[in-house]
């Protein structure tokens, strides 16, 4: 019996599920386009999401709602306990991409038929023996008050051959899946295999191997019952639509079914590590080291790759910087132990977008892009890459411990990321400094953030002119919008200047607050203050034009009711959010914000849309506290010990230095940090109105709102509508009554004119019926224009041709619409032409489709289609009689 390939057995996974009646869905990006929670898509199950939230009623694909899906998924993790990176290479199983064979249930079937599926594919199909397979159940946990899945336990011994004892129980840690802190939740089944030799399995049981980190005892498909919803308050709650999320590593089943130890025997990478073996001149399989640094790269090559195509490129952040990571540490193995000093991964694209042009073809469709990215990349790291080395083992002569300083070295001059660093010193027995290492990255990742925020280019070759002398830059305008200034320094920036003050009353972009505008005025000229940024602690004012001297003292002026609306903004967003979560839970986090004059902006997470009943309540909270006119107290130099203990908000993943500036609106209301501007008591904002709820991404919603002079024009454009309305219905009449009244008259008129439209349709039918002819094969042949008839209306004249005309006949009957410029067509075959004849009205639609610019299709007895081409559609019905 031939050994099955791994093409092979990704399609009769995917086979077996279609035959389950699922919709095979392609894989989504290893990028997510539209999840800011996750770096890359980790699990089958993320392009889901929105219907296990319960956003969605179904997976939609070919014009049907499918509860059924099933697929492989390319997905990367670089960290978490069972994915380290530094283990990749150097085990037989930890990968950084990998394929994830998924199969899943949105509120259709649950336990019973994913227990019986998954043993009749394994053992029935695959064959594998059912005594070496060992199945991990919930065994129950008191804090969650859960009994153990009696449920699923009693399935597996009653449905399937699994031997009774080989049915074992596990914890939450190992057998209770959540998405996240709050949300869907269940059970896991989780299913083993023990790959020792029979005399091994003899001599110990491989129960107790189960969950022990043995790679020859180990997990290849986990079973997710999704059953519960985790509240914000850590309460479970029964979900009414349970559904099933399945994932097994395709790498692993497919050494498991191929007879091999180790995922890289697999032919799933032996191609790749041939390919590798090749450009090296090295044999596979002959020395531990060379062989390490073959797989690094079979994995590595992978991951870059793909992730490339999907839109993510080396850089020196995020997502970005995991794959410069990957990469560089696959180089440095390559150089290190291959001897390849010059380029070499981006070789590898090739053979890989080949290996997989069939079911990720994307990569293949941008493989020249792919490569030049990946070889620019290495050409960079290459430059660097043995001077660095050579650094390294200078460094560490006669050493035991690495300094921090030194490993921050080659991480700033070399490139070395501080993970390729720890795994050069752990191959010469020394350890690295990471704490102090951490701090020096900390103190990088300070400077950058502030320069991030600042979008001048600060690295032009053109200088800054000095006005006067000094490097002082200091903001006052938390206390003044006024104040007399000298301009210390100015420089052109493409069509625009900047200019840097001694002092500046003048509030810089950040925090989601925009910067202020202006004047800087000596009496005689005035300067134009169009925007301010900030980077490292000064601030930039931003000008279209410059006086011809600019020494002197200058007087500095905020526009004032810029800044008085911005702040009213800002203040608002500290209510909102504290309302948001008093109504939502406290897992309502800001996730951006924006503070303009004219309206606030913000982002917070929650897995739902905010009901308009949630909205209302929220907004007339607001507007009490506003009534209140609570004094906003604004706390200076705060240690940061104290501001926790005060129980202020801070934004998940910000760095704090050791003072903070507090915002305080009531200490039992609003606590938070923040460096913004704000009224100086909530009265000052007016009033508070929301404008719009929405999906920012999955699991982020987003609101927008208006308050001071801009909810007051809001509230009177509302107010001048109402009496438009008003004026229109008539006086003394109750409004929303007459509207209803005329909504109501409207929609029975509407109902009459179908009426009419339909009675005049059936007597166009009549005529058309009526002027027929006959072909010489003995086809009857109906066409015609229906004026006015809608795609539903010729749908129905379609269905009562069939029912008087039901033999020999085929017919095309069309409409136009001139206005919105499209055509309406429907075609039906009698069922003797069909079995008889074999033509097909789905095929004759979509050919007089083409000539009107548009196409369509449908059943064999009748077909509907459409065009964009109103006035041909004499000339396709024309065409009718020699296209049959």
């Amino acid at each position: 019996m031939s050994v099955k390939t791994s093409d092979q057995i990704r399609q009769e996974f995917l086979d077996f599920f279609r035959e389950k009646q699922h919709a095979i869905t392609s894989s989504a990006p290893v990028v997510p386009a539209d999840d800011p929670t996750l770096l890359f898509t980790n699990a089958g199950m993320n392009q889901f999401k929105a219907i296990f939230l319960g956003e969605e009623p179904g997976y939609t694909a070919d014009g049907k709602l499918w509860q059924r899906a099933a697929n492989t998924q390319k997905c990367i993790r670089v960290s978490g306990k069972h994915n380290d990176l530094e283990e990749v290479g150097h085990d037989t199983y930890h990968h950084t991409l990998f394929e994830m064979l998924g199969n899943w249930s949105f509120g259709d079937y649950f336990k019973e038929e994913a227990i019986e599926w998954a043993w009749e594919l394994l053992v029935d199909r695959w064959g594998l023996e059912a005594d070496r397979l060992y199945i991990t159940v919930f065994g129950g946990d008191d804090e969650d008050g859960l009994p153990a899945d009696e449920e699923a336990a009693t399935l597996w011994k009653s449905k399937t051959g699994v031997n009774p004892k080989h049915v074992l129980k596990f914890g939450k840690k190992d057998n209770f899946w959540e998405m996240g802190e709050t949300g869907p939740c269940g059970p896991c089944s989780e299913i083993h295999i023990d790959l020792r030799s029979n005399e091994e399995r003899a001599r110990v049981d491989g129960a107790t191997l189960v969950n022990a980190d043995d790679p020859r005892v180990m997990e290849i498909w986990n079973l997710v019952f999704i059953q519960f919803n985790r509240e914000s308050d850590g309460k479970l709650v029964t979900l009414p639509a349970q559904h099933v999320d399945t994932g097994m590593g395709f790498e692993r089943i497919c050494a498991v079914i191929q007879g091999k130890t180790s995922n890289y025997d697999s032919d799933v990478f032996t191609p790749i590590i041939s390919n590798i073996s090749r450009l090296a001149g090295v044999p596979y399989g002959q020395e531990d080291q060379t062989d390490i640094a073959m797989r690094v790269i079979a994995d590595h090559i992978r991951a870059v790759s793909f992730s490339v195509a999907d839109g993510a490129s080396p850089s020196n952040d995020g997502r970005g910087y995991v794959i410069r990571r990957i990469l560089r540490r696959a180089v440095r193995y390559g150089w290190d132990k291959l001897n390849l000093k010059q380029p070499f991964m981006h070789k590898l694209v090739t053979p890989l977008a080949d290996r997989f042009a069939n079911v990720f073809p994307e990569l293949k469709q941008q493989e020249k892009f792919v490569s030049n990215i990946i070889r620019a990349e290495e050409e960079a790291f290459l430059r660097t890459l043995g001077q660095g080395i050579q650094l390294f083992e200078t460094m560490i002569e006669g050493q035991n411990l690495l300094s921090g300083s030194d490993a921050f070295k080659l991480h700033d001059t070399y490139g070395f990321p501080i993970d390729l660093t720890t795994l050069m010193a752990r191959e010469k027995g020394i350890n690295v400094d990471q704490q102090e290492f951490n701090r020096l990255m900390q103190e990088q990742k300070d400077r950058a953030r502030a320069a991030g925020k600042f979008t001048v280019d600060m690295s032009s070759k053109e200088d800054w002119v000095t006005i006067s002398e000094g490097t002082d830059s200091d903001f006052v305008g938390y206390t003044t919008l006024e104040e007399q200034v000298q301009i210390r320094s100015v420089r052109k920036e493409k069509d625009q200047y900047l200019i840097l003050l001694d002092k500046t009353p003048f509030y810089a972009e950040s925090g989601g607050q925009v910067g202020d505008t202006g004047i800087l005025t000596n009496g005689d000229v005035n300067i134009q203050v169009l925007d301010v940024k900030k980077n490292q602690g000064r601030f930039y004012h931003v000008v279209g034009t410059l006086p011809d001297t600019l020494e002197g003292t200058w007087h500095a002026i905020v526009d004032k009711e810029r800044r008085a609306e911005i702040q009213k903004h800002h203040t608002a967003t500290h209510l909102m959010h504290a309302s948001l979560r008093r109504h939502l839970g406290t897992h309502v986090n800001q996730k951006g914000s924006l503070v303009e004059a004219d309206r606030l902006r913000f982002d917070f997470s929650h897995y739902e849309a905010v009901s308009q009943e949630t909205l209302d309540a929220v907004e007339t909270e607001i507007n009490s506290r506003i009534q209140l006119n609570t004094k906003v107290d604004i706390l200076s130099d705060v240690p940061i010990d104290d501001a926790q203990e005060m129980g202020a908000m801070m934004l998940f993943g910000e760095k704090y230095g050791e003072k903070v500036r507090v915002v305080v609106i009531d200490p039992e209301y609003s606590i938070e940090l923040c460096g913004g501007t704000h009224v100086g008591s909530t009265g000052e904002i007016g009033y508070f109105r929301f404008i719009s709820e929405s999906s920012a991404a999955s699991g982020v919603r987003r609101v927008e709102a208006v308050v001071g002079q801009h909810a007051d024009s809001l509230l009177r454009k509302e107010k001048q509508t109402l009496a438009a309305i008003s004026s229109l219905i008539g006086p003394n009449k109750d409004s929303l009554v007459a509207l209803e009244k005329l909504i109501t008259e409207k929609k029975e008129l509407e109902k009459e004119i179908d009426r009419v439209k339909s009675q005049q349709a059936m007597l166009q039918l009549d005529s058309v019926l009526s002027n027929g002819n006959t072909l010489d094969s003995g086809i009857h042949v109906i066409t015609g224009e229906i004026p006015g008839a809608s795609a539903d209306m010729l749908k129905q004249l379609g269905y009562e041709i069939l029912r008087r005309r039901p033999e020999n006949t085929v017919a095309v009957l069309g409409s136009r619409d001139h206005e919105n410029s499209k055509v309406y067509l429907v075609s039906t075959v009698t069922e003797d032409l069909v079995k008889g004849s074999g033509l097909k009205a789905g095929v004759l639609v979509g050919s007089v489709a083409k000539l009107v610019g548009g196409g369509g299709g449908g059943q064999a007895g009748l077909a509907t289609a459409g065009g964009r081409f109103p006035d041909k559609l004499p000339e396709a019905l024309s065409a009718v009689t020699s296209l049959l």
